[in-house]
């Protein structure tokens, strides 16, 4: 029988990328284009539909080029939990002061409407108890309200369309208006089987939304996977260059695909303490430019500074708790391009690994190897420098977006031991949040064993042996080491109706791939080390308490 595939798409914060995957989930090819991301001021980032859309379309036809159309069964978006708005005629609105119409997306790191997400949580209202009690400016709900309080003539009023990013790649493919309950459940407030509250919006200002039956936002909804419209329209099949017809699944934010591609693996074999138990003792995490902890529990859990719990939102019948840290990887180039020695690490790595794909976060591991006193592991090198990571605020599970990042104990010094032992100190911080963050699932009842890693920093053997070490907890690794676009694949398998439910696609197409174990050891520096972790929180706050007296 000849080999049939599915296609994903995942449209991550600067790139698309695509992946002709097997019925087995096995990647056979893959292809990335860069998308532009515009700061027309501070906090403030935005991007193209239109271009988002084109570079999808590239990157489609680029992994399906040497197989027979036909044998393409289904295709699965997933993308960033950015807002796109378009008029009535489906064309872009610009949603910035300079009016650009072609910049008609605010994508989820842009953090403008601050004062609008405090507003929303100062109401008190019902719904922020999926949102782990306070409205991030990151979700969707802060985002109009700033839209139609500053941009009320250029946007708001020539606005007839808010979609998620997943479900304008879905419209876009298929021209069906139905969400996907993993954006409108996570993002927009949405909680089904009620669907909208009425009295949320208009509490807040935005009764407008409510007009015809929700039009604007989304009056028609379905879980993940499954088939939209009549799949392929005749003009995205072009686009793509696929069939007409070709069923298409309904999307998913990119950090949930990164959950679908590995929550569900068979991890038989592997001496885990996940195995025998529920999926539910499985805690994913997608880690990027930002990072995301996804649990999911059978019963609505309800965690502090953690979103959810959201039925379906990535597995159907399941409770979703979405913690996260809102900078990782963005937060380690912050610290690493901005250190003085920098330009000479630039030259150290070129000269170590002239030919090949190393780059610097290689040599900065194996420069902290070489700094190690023999026979000691490389953790204990940062006994006395410490980083408070929110940088970009706190998403979970402090849910302060506020906050500032802090670092204690650097040197007049600016050598590249120097900066290996910044770069260092910020990994562990971040594996600290992590900490933090099940910490707080814990305590709300969940049971998590076994981390689950993926996306870019996940090929950082550093980050993920310090998250180990840190966490208490083994880290499994995907044999496929793009899992979001496995996931994303996987939408396009359930829609195709290869496999009859997600979850049978899910152990069909995931697969483990490394485990990477705890330093049992190192359990004591590292409960020292989140000791003076918290202890940060609390001094930051108590400074800011000292300043704001008058």
């Amino acid at each position: 029988m000849a080999e049939v595939y599915y296609v994903g798409v995942d449209v991550g914060s600067s790139s698309v990328r695509a992946a002709l995957v097997t019925r087995g989930g096995l990647l056979e090819t893959t292809a990335e284009e860069p998308i532009s991301i515009w700061e027309p001021q501070s906090d403030h980032y935005v991007q193209s539909s239109t271009e988002i859309w084109e570079k999808c379309c590239t990157v489609v036809k680029r992994v399906t080029q040497n197989v027979e159309k036909s044998r393409v069964r289904g295709i699965g978006f997933d993308a960033t939990c950015s807002l796109v708005v378009l008029d009535q005629d489906f064309q872009p609105v610009p949603v910035s002061q300079d009016g650009d119409r072609r910049r008609n997306t605010v994508m989820w790191m842009d953090h403008r409407a601050e004062e609008q997400a405090a507003r929303i949580t100062n109401s008190g209202h019902r719904v922020l108890s999926r949102v782990g009690g306070v409205m991030s400016p990151e979700l969707q709900p802060p985002k109009l309200l700033w839209l139609k309080e500053n941009l009320r003539e250029s946007c708001w009023d020539k606005a007839a369309h808010f979609f998620d990013l997943p479900d304008f790649l879905s419209w876009k493919a298929t021209g069906s208006l139905t969400r996907s309950l993993c954006t409108l459940v996570c993002k927009w407030t949405y909680c089904p089987p009620d669907g909208w509250d009425s009295g949320f919006w208009s509490s807040i200002g935005l009764e407008d939304l409510l007009e015809n039956n929700f039009s604007k936002i989304g009056s028609a909804t379905c879980s993940p996977g499954s088939p939209l419209g009549g799949g392929l329209t005749q003009d995205a099949a072009a686009d793509l260059g696929l069939e007409p017809g070709t069923a298409v699944g309904a999307s998913l934010i990119d950090a949930h695909a990164g959950g679908l591609g590995m929550i569900g693996a068979d991890i038989k074999g592997f001496q885990l303490p996940c195995e025998d138990q529920p999926i539910t003792s499985r805690m994913v995490m997608i880690c990027g430019t930002s990072t995301c902890h996804m649990a999911i529990s059978e019963q609505p859990l309800f965690v502090p500074g953690v979103w959810g719990p959201c039925l379906s939102a990535m597995v159907p019948g399941m409770w979703l708790n979405e913690g996260g840290q809102s900078a990782t990887g963005r937060l380690i180039d912050h610290m690493v391009k901005g250190h003085g020695a920098y330009t000479r690490l630039q030259e150290q790595a070129r000269q170590r690994f002239p030919h090949t794909s190393e780059n610097i976060y290689s040599y900065l591991n194996n420069h902290l190897s070489l700094m190690a006193a023999s026979g000691s592991t490389v953790d204990l090198l940062c006994s006395s420098l410490h980083v408070w990571p929110d940088f970009h605020g706190n998403r979970s599970p402090v849910a302060d977006p506020t906050l500032k990042g802090m670092v204690i104990g650097l040197p007049l010094s600016q050598t590249l031991d120097d900066l290996a032992l910044l770069y260092l100190a910020t990994v562990q911080a971040l594996a600290l949040g992590t900490l933090h963050i099940l910490e707080a699932m814990k305590e709300a009842g969940h049971d998590i064993r076994t981390l689950f890693l993926c996306g870019g920093l996940s090929k950082n053997s550093l980050f993920v042996q310090i998250h180990a070490n840190a966490t208490g907890l083994p880290v499994v690794l995907p044999d496929q080491i793009e899992a979001v676009l496995i996931g994303a694949a996987v939408l396009g398998a359930c829609a195709s109706q290869d496999y009859s439910t997600v979850q049978e696609a899910m152990e069909r197409m995931a697969k483990v791939g490394k485990v990477v174990r705890p330093n049992s050891e190192l359990r004591g520096f590292y409960e020292r080390k989140y000791k003076v972790f918290l202890r940060l929180l609390a001094h930051q706050r108590e400074y800011q308490a000292l300043m704001n007296q008058k």
